[in-house]
């Protein structure tokens, strides 16, 4: 039996179906445990490469109790973070893809574990969403720090370094 959590996540979720108990319905039987919900309602997905959305997590959860939903596929090549509905007609950030009004995203159960996409964070049934401004600014945070990193590794290496005349 769900929690009450669980309970409100579902409703949240199924509240921008067509036809909410269909939607319901479609997630009991689905044996992949999933459902196809219209973004652009309630929420407008962003969709990070998985290399960027992980650290952009990580800097988020930094800044804020509770950042809104985000899936994560099952390759762990691409994240979903759910941000305000009209995000995505304003989005101007290269390489990161929007699922706004008019478009559909795959959806699991609240708490279940599911084949293909899973919740890193599950929604909570409370209509918590990331804001966008701050989910940009955790993606700068963590590109930037990507950046060091990889300049780092080069920054360091002295190919001299150790040799007989050093």
């Amino acid at each position: 039996m769900a929690g009450p959590e669980t309970k409100a996540a579902i409703e949240w979720l199924t509240s921008v179906a067509p036809d909410p108990g269909a939607c319901r319905w479609e997630w009991e039987r689905n044996p992949q445990g999933i459902a196809l919900l219209p973004a652009g309602r309630r929420w407008d997905v962003l969709i990070l490469p998985g290399e960027l959305g992980y650290p952009t997590l990580d800097v988020l959860t930094r800044l804020i109790d509770r950042p809104g939903p985000v899936l994560a596929d099952s390759g762990e090549s691409r994240m979903g973070f759910f941000v305000p509905p009209g995000t995505v007609s304003r989005w101007i950030g290269t390489g990161v893809r929007g699922c706004g009004q008019g478009t559909w995203i795959v959806v699991p159960y609240p708490g279940r574990a599911t084949g293909g996409v899973r919740w890193l964070i599950p929604p909570d049934g409370s209509g918590t969403l990331t804001d966008a401004a701050l989910l940009e600014l955790a993606m700068h945070e963590a590109a930037g720090a990507a950046a060091r990193d990889a300049r780092g590794a080069h920054e360091g290496w002295d190919p001299c370094e150790g040799s007989p005349e050093s």
